[in-house]
């Protein structure tokens, strides 16, 4: 039997356009799952990143926190009052400040001021309870010198923080506390001749923190946290965390491998995918970064961070395409059977520009919409595939304004959306740099509120909050518009002028941003009061590095509180502990 031209091209237009759909399909099915899944890897590594920095700040303020609480004039008081005097005022204002603090810092289960003498005897103690905060009673105080954050504490100077190992809370009386992932903050309360009187211990509960961090990211990501020998702190079975502590070592580097090279210290970062073993143990998508935290860089201290998603969440929408490109492969095989021999060239035409526009969309995602108007299986081809361009398309915009919105929370206040401490110092850091290039100079300004806290505790948080929003708008309306106001916590606020030629232009901004915030606000029907203390320092006059100048700032916005606040103060070059 004999076949005629058009029988030869049918047949050959139907293997090309079997072969071809078969091509198309593969290809664009492999690699939008290959696509995706990397662009899920980038975005699951860079919400680990975030979920990181975050861990860090938050070390970075109970640091802070645990400073503060040690130099609150009460403190060294209450430490040589135990063996001298009547102590009772200055302990009732200690317990006033640490439950204050643990109304603001949900994480922290437990605050106490502990003696240098007495074998490590409490002195102070608040617990978290539930709801409730408990100060314990002086019978039950315990004796904690044998503990190491306590020893390894005192050995520290003035003004220099302890931050412990990762463990299961087994101190007795640790009420909320007890059996839970425990961080403790430690530093040194000191007499005014230098030596060391107590040490204030903040409890840190790691499982609420990190809770509260990963509010915002999707439900479905789970935390993963190790020490720096890889033993699970926190895994979404409790079950696998803390093994040591039950006499068994289970380690991250042996679920994901790559984790090994940052226990061992020769990368930062690491993703994954983990194929599923069985159908209760599903496959997953990981990140993971490698932390270090406290101040003893030199012993290279640092956790693992993780986070993961089940593999299915990632797959299933590329699974689906799959499925309907092999549907629309087949009907497009179907048709070419029936109407090859007659529409051999209105065939072949379609299917070379649905290949054109797949291998553009391929290469770099260019949408290019093919004409879908044909009621027949090409019509359906080509309608498919828009569809399919038009979804990735769709994802991957979803996809950056997901970075985009984790991005704005790392580096924005969350209250005022002014820039938070890590942003404000990398646009210093920048305004410094370029000074000096252009031998200019730059003022920073250490704004701090006065009286706020009574207006807090007084009208209610709400009330604080809406008060904290009008005070970053009068601040940004007392500066240019190429300045930079920030918030780096609490009532706490900083102000960068670049491009300064005098302190005097300093001074003048500073004075009109006293005389601003002290005008009266109206919240919610009441009548608020406040001020602001403010510490100006100069670059270069009197720092020429970050850290230098934020003190001189610092220092002269506390010396200008000191004197009765409502008012500014200028570093003094020759001495930072005094302002003019």
């Amino acid at each position: 039997m004999r076949f005629g031209i058009a029988a030869k091209l049918a047949l050959l237009l139907l293997g090309f356009g079997f072969l071809s759909m078969g091509l198309v399909g593969t290809v664009a099915y492999t690699n939008s799952r290959t696509t995706v899944l990397e662009s899920a890897q980038r975005e699951l590594l860079t919400a680990t990143q975030v979920l990181g920095r975050q861990f860090q700040t938050n070390m970075e303020i109970v640091s802070s926190d645990a400073l503060m609480l040690s130099r609150l004039p009460s403190a060294p008081r209450v430490a040589q009052a135990r063996l001298t005097q009547d102590h009772s005022a200055d302990e009732a204002a200690l317990v006033a400040a640490f439950e204050a603090l643990m109304v603001v810092r949900p994480a922290y289960f437990q605050v106490r001021l502990i003696s240098a003498a007495q074998h490590g005897l409490e002195l102070v103690r608040v617990d978290r309870d539930g709801a409730n905060l408990i100060t314990v009673a002086a019978a039950d105080m315990q004796e904690k010198s044998h503990n190491a954050y306590v020893f390894n504490t005192l050995a520290l100077g003035a003004g220099q923080v302890y931050l412990s190992d990762i463990s299961l809370n087994h101190e007795q009386g640790a009420h909320d506390g007890l059996d839970k992932p425990t961080l403790r903050v430690a530093t040194p309360v000191t007499a005014a001749d230098g030596s060391v009187l107590a040490l204030v211990v903040i409890n840190l509960d790691l499982n609420g923190l990190f809770e509260r961090l990963k509010a915002d990211l999707p439900s479905a990501y789970q935390v993963y946290l190790s020490n720096h020998w890889g033993d699970y702190l926190i895994h979404p079975n409790p079950a696998e965390a803390f093994g040591f502590d039950a006499g068994r070592r289970i380690f991250i580097q042996d679920a994901f491998k790559p984790v090994a090279d940052l226990i061992k210290g020769t990368g930062g970062s690491a993703v994954t995918s983990v194929p599923p073993i069985t159908q209760r143990s599903p496959g997953l998508v990981a990140a993971f970064v490698r932390l270090p935290y406290g101040a003893q860089r030199d012993e290279q201290r640092f956790v693992v961070l993780g986070l993961s998603q089940p593999m299915a969440q990632v797959v299933k929408q590329i699974e689906h395409l799959g499925w309907r490109t092999l549907q629309v492969m087949l009907a497009g095989g179907v048709g070419a059977l029936l109407l090859a021999v007659l529409l051999a060239r209105l065939v072949t035409q379609p299917l070379k520009r649905m290949t054109e526009a797949m291998q553009g969309f391929a290469e770099d995602q260019t949408v290019s919409l093919l004409n879908d108007n044909r009621q027949d299986e090409i019509g359906v081809l080509a309608a498919s595939l828009n569809a399919m361009q038009n979804t990735l398309v769709s994802n991957l915009q979803e996809l950056n304004a997901s970075r985009d919105a984790i991005e704005q929370l790392a580096q924005h206040d969350p209250l005022t959306g002014l820039p938070n401490r890590a942003l404000f110092q990398d646009r210093l850091v920048q305004a410094m740099t370029q000074a000096e290039r252009d031998h200019g100079a730059l003022a920073l300004m250490f704004v701090d509120l006065d009286g706020f806290k009574p207006v807090n505790d007084l009208y209610g948080h709400q009330v604080g909050d809406e008060l904290l929003n009008v005070v970053a708008q009068r601040l940004q309306d007392c500066v240019r518009r190429m300045d930079t106001v920030g918030r780096i916590g609490g009532d706490e606020f900083v102000v960068l002028l670049p491009l300064v030629s005098s302190v005097h232009d300093a001074v003048v901004v500073a004075e009109k941003i006293c005389q601003s915030l002290h005008e009266a606000v109206n919240i919610e029907g009441h009548h608020v009061m406040i001020s602001a203390s403010v510490g100006v320092a100069l670059y270069p006059d009197h720092a020429h590095d970050m850290k230098t100048l934020i003190h001189f700032a610092d220092t002269a916005m506390y010396l200008a509180k000191k004197a009765g606040g409502s008012q500014m103060k200028v570093a003094v070059v020759a001495n930072p502990d005094r302002a003019v």
